[in-house]
């Protein structure tokens, strides 16, 4: 306001505003030390972004912690998104869908093994879904296979068509990491690659349940829907790729940020990684809380 008002003096400007010198200066140097405070937080949030493109400002907040912590820098959740709208950093999703699953098909269709039940540890029921990445003048296909428990992503492969050989890969490549030492569930759609000869195969011989969707709702298999969405939206979408190759490179580099950096509300804002090797029991989002403990 001093600034405005050049030819106004101090004492004249702090008796207008009905205040002393003494807290004139004091919001003063508030304002500063914000003003810098504010350019940090930006600064770090432009920072995180680069390796979570969309990641939003609940999560957001939740990373930022030890680096508030460090600065000292008491900043609420609600300021934060203060700030991100402010700074235009709010993300807005735009939504799409391609059909991936074909379920018109002669191959046996499994019953749904896991309606009103959910995992207790990790590894005991994976779930596996397709969805599709536009590139430049066609679409790849991603195959993931995710821990339900944990949300940790088990295996992945990039396909340049819908054929099962890909679905397989991912499966095989989850396989590799973990070999069933207990009775562990698969959960997928009914498309035509999870109840193909070869894919069936593999889950049969590594003994491994077959629980199958009995629509095409999503809701049941949301989680496999949400870790999709997750990893095509927030990350590889924002990516220049143009074949295969380059999109299980850049899917490889984040699957790791995926499972090792980012938080989610799910599993009480830890990541994936924690959760499923150190075995950690949380509060979940469905079925009966526990007391958040180390198994």
């Amino acid at each position: 306001m001093k600034d405005s008002y050049p030819s106004v003096s101090l004492v004249r400007l702090c008796r207008f505003l009905g205040v002393t010198r003494q807290a004139f200066y004091q919001f003063f140097w508030q304002a500063q030390e914000w003003r810098t405070e504010e350019e940090l937080i930006v600064e770090q949030v432009k920072e995180l972004r680069t390796h979570h493109p969309v990641m939003g400002g609940r999560k957001l907040y939740c990373l930022l912690q030890p680096f508030l912590l460090e600065h000292q820098i008491k900043l609420g959740r609600d300021a934060l998104f203060d700030l991100l709208a402010t700074h235009k950093l709010l993300v807005r999703k735009k939504r799409r869908t391609i059909r991936t699953t074909n379920s018109y098909h002669w191959f046996k269709k499994y019953p749904n093994l896991i309606k009103q039940w959910a995992p207790e540890l990790p590894n005991q029921l994976w779930v596996a879904d397709i969805t599709y990445l536009p590139v430049t003048g066609h679409f790849l296909y991603i195959s993931l296979i995710t821990d339900a428990y944990s949300h940790k992503i088990m295996g992945y492969h990039v396909g340049e068509t819908l054929e099962a050989v890909h679905t397989t890969a991912a499966l095989k490549m989850a396989l590799t990491a973990h070999v069933p030492s207990h009775t562990l569930i698969h959960h997928s759609d009914r498309g035509i690659q999870y109840c193909s000869a070869e894919y069936v195969q593999v889950l049969t011989e590594n003994k491994i349940e077959i629980s199958m969707t009995q629509s095409g709702d999503p809701l049941e298999n949301p989680i496999a829907e949400r870790v999709n969405g997750i990893v095509k939206n927030e990350y590889l979408k924002h990516e220049h790729i143009t074949d295969a190759h380059t999109a299980m490179v850049l899917l490889q580099k984040t699957v790791t940020k995926y499972n090792e950096q980012r938080p989610h509300h799910s599993i009480q804002l830890l990541t994936p990684a924690l959760v499923h090797g150190e075995k950690l029991q949380v509060n979940r989002r469905w079925g009966k809380t526990t007391t958040f403990m180390k198994l």
